[in-house]
């Protein structure tokens, strides 16, 4: 199959539909594509069970319902158990960084200084049919050492294996499909391709260099998911005869309703844990979706304006790190999101003083370790962990005894200092714009503004101003209502900036606008802007 470009292969019920471009036949093998297959046909039925369980305690919330610690599992809490121990390779996470799995970026991200590189297939990936299989080729390759990269008179290669961080593979969530490929007619799961490719091909690879297969699990909301991935976890290794317990799986906690859940979570996946991730920017985002049609109970200031000291995002993190460390469990902290600016020094040092306040945070907290954008802030990130963890690896030895949240705790979204202005409107529509133009174009990670933005900060971005719509609310610098109509006014101004700059794609914009109204104004809320993103997406 080397080299063709058409798709509409299909063998033994499998059917590809991107085309196969050079190289894709070695991922793309018949025993690859049926070992996916197994584990879609065991476990697909589940997944859409699972989602249609969403849809009705969405509907539940919205009919005025809440959330709260759930009194069937109430055993779980109050008996005692633990995780299986730290994997190797997964002992000392103190910093880790993130992105997406194109050649040049694993290469960098491998060679950070890092203890960890999560390599994104979700968030930070735009999940063209060329980045899914090419990003499994990568990694492949990294594993292989035969990873380089050139760009005019600069090469990048591989550090010796020593130094190189630890690849943590993070797979699309449960929620999207992978149009590429289908089975009997259906599209795969999204999740299933992503963890199947990698761990067919890259298990045994890992397991030789002394490691193991490791995830990160994205937009759990229900121990239930988690106990989906814990039996297709069990499956795999049976299915390739690799002993129980050698899959390793971080779990985000990056929605709400997860947040409620910790201890569930981790107990399903105790053979396979690797810990729990305070992942904000999603966690923002499912506090807007889950509660938006609540009126200002649950209504937030604009997106830069909340920070991880307010009382809900507080409790949320001091309630992870206690639930981790009694349990045996890694706590890792969020993402530093700032990219250093090579011509704006006065930029950084306030910036860089910002990341170090909240890595600082985050270290005195407990946390074991913390997440990064860029290599630049790994040594930043290093020092902060490397003052407090002195010769630990960890500070799992921190109970954290002290901590006591409530669900009222963690639902106390209205004690959330800060304004709406239309400065923040603004930043909302100016970053969905050019991240989503950047998205259809096959970006899922993009420098804006000295931020690094993905999916989950262009979804707080669009959710909010939905939010700010259906609540009238009235901006505190200018006084104006949040409309359909005054939105519709700064997309036109913000876009016209926009078009004045270099390298502006009059396609890529008009797709972009086009989304971007849809998934911010239509009446409808998107449950995630992806869905009709990827819809469009070739």
């Amino acid at each position: 199959m080397d080299g063709v470009e058409t798709g509409g292969v299909e063998t033994g019920g499998v059917g590809i539909g991107g085309p196969i471009r050079d190289r894709f036949d070695e991922i793309l093998t018949p025993e690859a594509l049926a070992f996916v297959a197994t584990l879609q046909r065991e476990f697909d039925g589940r997944r859409l069970e699972l989602l249609e369980a969403r849809r009705a305690r969405q509907a539940e919330l919205s009919a005025g319902g809440t959330l709260d610690f759930l009194p069937e599992t109430r055993q779980v809490r109050e008996s005692e158990w633990r995780v299986a121990p730290p994997a190797p390779g997964l002992v000392d996470r103190r910093v880790e960084i993130t992105g997406p799995v194109d050649r040049k970026m694993t290469i960098n991200a491998l060679n950070s200084g890092a203890k960890v590189w999560l390599a994104d297939f979700e968030d930070a990936n735009a999940p063209t049919w060329e980045n899914t299989i090419g990003g499994q080729l990568n990694l492949r390759d990294a594993l292989d050492r035969t990873l380089d990269f050139s760009a005019g008179e600069k090469s990048y290669a591989l550090k010796p294996d020593s130094e190189l961080a630890t690849v943590v593979v993070r797979p699309r969530g449960w929620h999207l499909d992978e149009k590429h490929l289908t089975l009997d007619g259906r599209p795969f799961s999204a999740s299933l391709v992503d963890f199947g490719l990698y761990f067919f091909h890259s298990a045994q690879r890992q397991m030789a260099k002394g490691k193991g297969p490791y995830f990160y699990l994205p937009k759990i909301e229900s121990h239930l998911e988690a106990r989906l991935w814990n039996d297709v976890f069990v499956r795999a290794q049976e299915l390739l005869e690799i002993p129980r317990g050698t899959i390793r799986a971080t779990v985000l906690i990056e929605t709400y309703p997860a947040a409620f859940e910790m201890e569930e979570i981790l107990y399903e996946l105790r053979d396979h844990s690797a810990g729990l991730n305070a992942g904000r920017w999603d966690y923002l985002f499912s506090v807007i979706k889950k509660f938006r049609t609540r009126g200002r109970e649950f209504l937030l200031p604009e997106r830069n304006a909340v920070t991880m000291t307010a009382p809900f995002m507080r409790a949320y993190t001091e309630l992870l790190v206690s639930t981790c460390h009694r349990r045996g469990a890694h706590a890792i902290g969020g993402m530093a999101a700032f990219i250093p600016s090579r011509r704006d020094p006065e930029v950084n040092k306030v910036a860089l003083e910002k990341v170090t306040a909240d890595k600082t945070r985050e270290s005195g907290d407990g946390f074991d370790g913390s997440w990064v954008a860029h290599p630049d802030l790994v040594p930043i990130c290093r020092d902060v962990f490397d003052a407090v963890l002195d010769d630990r690896p960890n500070q799992l030895h921190r109970l954290r005894e002290d901590v006591s949240v409530s669900a009222a705790d963690l639902l106390a979204v209205s004690k959330t200092p800060g304004d709406i202005t239309e400065a923040g409107l603004r930043n909302n529509v100016d970053v969905a714009l050019r991240y989503l133009a950047a998205w259809m174009g096959g970006l899922g990670a993009v420098a804006i503004h000295n931020l690094m933005e993905d999916a989950a900060t262009a979804e707080i971005s669009r959710s909010q101003i939905w939010q700010w719509i259906h609540n009238g609310i009235e901006l505190a610098d200018t006084g104006a209502v949040v409309t359909g109509e005054l939105v519709e006014k700064i997309i036109d101004e913000e876009l016209a900036k926009i078009k004045a700059e270099p390298g502006y794609d009059e396609a890529l914009y008009g797709q972009a606008t086009a989304l971007f109204k849809e998934v911010a104004l239509d009446d409808d809320f998107a449950e995630f802007l992806t869905l009709p993103a990827y819809a469009r997406m070739p």
